[in-house]
Protein backbone atom coordinates (compact mmCIF):
# COMPACT_ATOMS: atom_id res chain seq x y z
CA UNK A 1 0.00 0.00 0.00
CA UNK A 2 3.03 2.42 0.99
CA UNK A 3 3.71 2.13 -2.95
CA UNK A 4 7.33 2.97 -3.87
CA UNK A 5 7.62 5.00 -0.32
CA UNK A 6 11.13 5.55 -0.61
CA UNK A 7 11.32 6.25 -4.22
CA UNK A 8 8.63 8.91 -3.67
CA UNK A 9 10.96 10.35 -1.02
CA UNK A 10 13.61 10.69 -2.67
CA UNK A 11 11.79 12.72 -5.53
CA UNK A 12 10.54 14.99 -3.38
CA UNK A 13 13.80 15.86 -1.93
CA UNK A 14 14.70 16.14 -5.32
CA UNK A 15 11.80 17.89 -6.90
CA UNK A 16 11.06 14.99 -9.39
CA UNK A 17 7.60 13.72 -10.03
CA UNK A 18 7.40 9.46 -10.39
CA UNK A 19 4.50 7.47 -11.08
CA UNK A 20 3.45 5.18 -7.72
CA UNK A 21 2.68 2.12 -9.76
CA UNK A 22 0.45 -0.65 -7.89
CA UNK A 23 1.22 -3.94 -8.27
CA UNK A 24 -1.30 -6.66 -9.46
CA UNK A 25 -1.51 -10.27 -9.14
CA UNK A 26 -3.25 -11.53 -12.25
CA UNK A 27 -4.97 -14.64 -13.79
CA UNK A 28 -5.95 -13.64 -17.38
CA UNK A 29 -8.12 -16.57 -19.51
CA UNK A 30 -8.47 -16.50 -23.41
CA UNK A 31 -12.47 -16.51 -22.53
CA UNK A 32 -14.01 -16.30 -19.57
CA UNK A 33 -17.54 -18.04 -21.09
CA UNK A 34 -17.10 -21.32 -22.11
CA UNK A 35 -20.68 -21.98 -24.51
CA UNK A 36 -22.05 -24.92 -26.34
CA UNK A 37 -19.91 -24.73 -29.67
CA UNK A 38 -16.70 -23.44 -27.90
CA UNK A 39 -13.77 -24.62 -27.67
CA UNK A 40 -13.84 -26.75 -23.86
CA UNK A 41 -9.88 -25.89 -23.22
CA UNK A 42 -8.94 -22.89 -21.33
CA UNK A 43 -5.51 -21.17 -21.51
CA UNK A 44 -5.10 -19.08 -18.70
CA UNK A 45 -1.71 -16.69 -17.94
CA UNK A 46 -0.67 -16.00 -14.18
CA UNK A 47 1.27 -13.07 -13.98
CA UNK A 48 2.63 -10.29 -11.76
CA UNK A 49 1.94 -6.84 -12.97
CA UNK A 50 1.43 -3.12 -13.68
CA UNK A 51 -1.23 -3.49 -15.84
CA UNK A 52 -2.10 -0.04 -17.16
CA UNK A 53 1.85 1.09 -17.49
CA UNK A 54 1.90 -2.85 -18.87
CA UNK A 55 5.49 -2.81 -16.82
CA UNK A 56 6.32 -6.19 -15.98
CA UNK A 57 8.05 -8.20 -13.31
CA UNK A 58 8.96 -11.69 -12.85
CA UNK A 59 6.08 -14.03 -10.80
CA UNK A 60 8.08 -17.21 -9.14
CA UNK A 61 6.30 -20.39 -9.44
CA UNK A 62 3.34 -19.88 -7.23
CA UNK A 63 3.41 -21.90 -4.31
CA UNK A 64 -0.69 -23.09 -5.51
CA UNK A 65 -2.94 -22.24 -8.14
CA UNK A 66 -6.04 -24.28 -8.21
CA UNK A 67 -9.70 -24.51 -9.59
CA UNK A 68 -12.56 -24.20 -7.28
CA UNK A 69 -16.10 -25.95 -9.09
CA UNK A 70 -19.58 -27.38 -7.68
CA UNK A 71 -17.70 -26.84 -4.46
CA UNK A 72 -14.39 -28.85 -5.35
CA UNK A 73 -10.86 -27.40 -5.33
CA UNK A 74 -8.76 -29.14 -7.96
CA UNK A 75 -4.85 -28.22 -7.06
CA UNK A 76 -2.97 -27.45 -10.48
CA UNK A 77 0.09 -26.60 -9.50
CA UNK A 78 1.95 -28.88 -11.50
CA UNK A 79 0.22 -28.51 -14.20
CA UNK A 80 1.38 -25.22 -15.21
CA UNK A 81 4.60 -24.00 -17.41
CA UNK A 82 6.67 -21.36 -17.33
CA UNK A 83 6.87 -18.54 -20.21
CA UNK A 84 8.03 -15.24 -20.76
CA UNK A 85 6.35 -11.92 -21.45
CA UNK A 86 7.90 -9.26 -22.62
CA UNK A 87 11.40 -10.59 -20.66
CA UNK A 88 9.39 -11.31 -17.74
CA UNK A 89 8.65 -14.54 -15.80
CA UNK A 90 4.84 -15.54 -16.01
CA UNK A 91 3.08 -19.08 -16.15
CA UNK A 92 0.52 -20.85 -18.48
CA UNK A 93 -1.80 -23.33 -17.75
CA UNK A 94 -4.32 -25.00 -20.55
CA UNK A 95 -7.21 -26.45 -18.71
CA UNK A 96 -10.25 -28.92 -19.74
CA UNK A 97 -13.68 -27.83 -18.81
CA UNK A 98 -15.36 -31.17 -18.67
CA UNK A 99 -19.03 -30.36 -17.07
CA UNK A 100 -21.12 -27.72 -16.61
CA UNK A 101 -20.25 -25.45 -13.85
CA UNK A 102 -18.57 -22.17 -12.72
CA UNK A 103 -14.40 -22.21 -12.75
CA UNK A 104 -13.66 -20.24 -10.07
CA UNK A 105 -9.38 -19.86 -10.72
CA UNK A 106 -7.21 -18.88 -7.98
CA UNK A 107 -3.60 -18.45 -7.80
CA UNK A 108 -1.64 -17.71 -3.98
CA UNK A 109 1.79 -16.65 -5.06
CA UNK A 110 5.07 -16.90 -3.13
CA UNK A 111 6.07 -13.67 -1.15
CA UNK A 112 7.46 -11.11 -3.49
CA UNK A 113 9.93 -8.55 -1.76
CA UNK A 114 9.38 -5.03 -2.30
CA UNK A 115 12.44 -2.80 -1.38
CA UNK A 116 10.72 0.40 -2.11
CA UNK A 117 7.99 -0.89 -0.02
CA UNK A 118 10.33 -2.67 2.72
CA UNK A 119 7.86 -5.41 2.73
CA UNK A 120 6.94 -8.51 1.40
CA UNK A 121 3.58 -8.87 -0.88
CA UNK A 122 1.58 -11.28 -1.54
CA UNK A 123 -1.47 -11.16 -4.13
CA UNK A 124 -3.96 -13.90 -3.91
CA UNK A 125 -5.61 -13.64 -7.08
CA UNK A 126 -8.81 -15.42 -8.62
CA UNK A 127 -10.60 -15.09 -11.48
CA UNK A 128 -14.34 -17.16 -13.05
CA UNK A 129 -14.76 -18.70 -16.25
CA UNK A 130 -18.40 -19.70 -16.88
CA UNK A 131 -19.24 -22.69 -18.81
CA UNK A 132 -22.08 -24.12 -20.18
CA UNK A 133 -24.51 -22.30 -19.33
CA UNK A 134 -24.66 -23.41 -15.71
CA UNK A 135 -23.80 -19.83 -13.81
CA UNK A 136 -23.49 -21.28 -10.27
CA UNK A 137 -20.70 -20.80 -7.88
CA UNK A 138 -19.27 -17.52 -9.06
CA UNK A 139 -20.45 -15.94 -5.43
CA UNK A 140 -18.88 -19.31 -3.24
CA UNK A 141 -15.12 -18.19 -1.23
CA UNK A 142 -12.30 -19.90 -1.52
CA UNK A 143 -11.21 -19.69 1.49
CA UNK A 144 -7.81 -17.55 0.39
CA UNK A 145 -6.55 -15.63 3.35
CA UNK A 146 -7.84 -12.25 1.77
CA UNK A 147 -9.90 -12.44 -1.11
CA UNK A 148 -12.55 -10.77 -3.31
CA UNK A 149 -15.86 -12.33 -3.17
CA UNK A 150 -18.10 -11.10 -6.07
CA UNK A 151 -21.68 -9.77 -5.28
CA UNK A 152 -22.15 -9.13 -9.34
CA UNK A 153 -21.83 -11.93 -11.44
CA UNK A 154 -18.60 -11.57 -12.78
CA UNK A 155 -18.73 -12.49 -16.09
CA UNK A 156 -21.42 -11.32 -19.31
CA UNK A 157 -20.67 -8.02 -18.27
CA UNK A 158 -20.92 -5.28 -20.74
CA UNK A 159 -18.78 -1.87 -20.45
CA UNK A 160 -20.48 0.79 -18.66
CA UNK A 161 -21.89 -1.99 -16.50
CA UNK A 162 -20.28 -1.67 -12.43
CA UNK A 163 -19.14 -4.08 -10.33
CA UNK A 164 -19.40 -5.22 -6.79
CA UNK A 165 -17.85 -7.22 -4.25
CA UNK A 166 -17.39 -8.27 -0.76
CA UNK A 167 -13.37 -7.93 0.80
CA UNK A 168 -12.42 -10.88 2.84
CA UNK A 169 -9.74 -10.98 5.42
CA UNK A 170 -9.88 -14.62 7.24
CA UNK A 171 -13.27 -15.25 6.01
CA UNK A 172 -14.60 -12.50 7.28
CA UNK A 173 -15.99 -8.68 5.66
CA UNK A 174 -12.99 -6.14 5.98
CA UNK A 175 -14.04 -2.54 6.47
CA UNK A 176 -12.19 0.51 5.65
CA UNK A 177 -9.49 -1.41 3.17
CA UNK A 178 -8.01 0.55 -0.19
CA UNK A 179 -9.19 -1.35 -3.52
CA UNK A 180 -7.03 -0.42 -6.31
CA UNK A 181 -8.71 -0.39 -9.34
CA UNK A 182 -6.73 -0.84 -12.90
CA UNK A 183 -7.33 -1.59 -16.66
CA UNK A 184 -5.10 -3.94 -18.10
CA UNK A 185 -3.49 -2.01 -21.00
CA UNK A 186 -1.47 -4.60 -22.91
CA UNK A 187 -1.94 -2.96 -26.27
CA UNK A 188 -1.24 0.43 -25.03
CA UNK A 189 -4.52 2.12 -26.47
CA UNK A 190 -5.29 3.80 -23.04
CA UNK A 191 -3.03 6.79 -22.60
CA UNK A 192 -3.64 8.16 -19.27
CA UNK A 193 -3.39 11.88 -19.02
CA UNK A 194 -1.75 12.24 -15.97
CA UNK A 195 -0.27 9.78 -13.03
CA UNK A 196 -3.60 10.07 -11.39
CA UNK A 197 -5.30 8.22 -13.75
CA UNK A 198 -3.86 5.18 -13.78
CA UNK A 199 -4.94 3.60 -10.31
CA UNK A 200 -8.39 4.22 -8.87
CA UNK A 201 -9.06 3.74 -5.48
CA UNK A 202 -12.22 3.18 -3.61
CA UNK A 203 -12.63 2.28 -0.05
CA UNK A 204 -14.83 -0.62 1.69
CA UNK A 205 -18.02 0.06 3.91
CA UNK A 206 -18.76 -1.19 6.85
CA UNK A 207 -19.44 -4.70 5.44
CA UNK A 208 -16.71 -4.73 3.20
CA UNK A 209 -18.27 -3.86 0.29
CA UNK A 210 -17.17 -2.34 -2.63
CA UNK A 211 -18.69 -0.91 -6.07
CA UNK A 212 -16.63 0.11 -9.33
CA UNK A 213 -17.91 1.26 -12.84
CA UNK A 214 -16.48 -0.45 -16.04
CA UNK A 215 -15.95 2.97 -18.08
CA UNK A 216 -14.66 0.44 -21.81
CA UNK A 217 -13.95 -2.86 -22.32
CA UNK A 218 -11.42 -4.56 -21.61
CA UNK A 219 -9.87 -6.73 -18.58
CA UNK A 220 -10.29 -5.06 -14.97
CA UNK A 221 -8.72 -5.86 -11.71
CA UNK A 222 -9.64 -4.50 -8.29
CA UNK A 223 -6.56 -5.51 -5.72
CA UNK A 224 -7.64 -5.12 -1.71
CA UNK A 225 -5.30 -4.56 0.40
CA UNK A 226 -4.11 -4.51 4.06
CA UNK A 227 -1.18 -5.12 6.05
CA UNK A 228 -0.48 -7.39 8.56
CA UNK A 229 2.89 -8.23 10.97
CA UNK A 230 3.20 -5.25 11.73
CA UNK A 231 3.59 -3.85 8.44
CA UNK A 232 6.30 -6.39 7.16
CA UNK A 233 3.50 -7.91 4.50
CA UNK A 234 0.77 -6.72 2.39
CA UNK A 235 -1.97 -8.81 1.98
CA UNK A 236 -4.26 -8.41 -1.53
CA UNK A 237 -7.34 -9.71 -2.49
CA UNK A 238 -7.03 -9.34 -6.24
CA UNK A 239 -10.06 -10.28 -8.37
CA UNK A 240 -10.31 -9.85 -12.21
CA UNK A 241 -13.20 -9.45 -14.72
CA UNK A 242 -13.62 -8.65 -18.52
CA UNK A 243 -16.20 -6.21 -19.36
CA UNK A 244 -17.62 -6.53 -23.19
CA UNK A 245 -16.76 -3.67 -25.33
CA UNK A 246 -20.63 -1.57 -26.42
CA UNK A 247 -22.15 -2.55 -29.49
CA UNK A 248 -20.37 -0.93 -32.25
CA UNK A 249 -17.43 0.48 -30.07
Amino acid sequence: MRKLALVMGLAVVMGLAVPAWAHFGMIIPNTNIVEGGDSRTVHLTFMFWHPMENKGMDLAKPAKVGVMVNGKKIDLTSKISPAKIAGHQVWKLSYRIRRPGDYVFFMAPKPYWEPAEKLHIIHYTKTVVSALGAEEGWDKPVGLPMEIVPMTKPYGLWAGMSFTGKVLFKGKPLAGAPVEVEFYNPTGKIHPPKDAYITQVVTTDANGVFTVALPWGGWWGFSALTEVDGGKKELGGVFWVYAHPKPGK
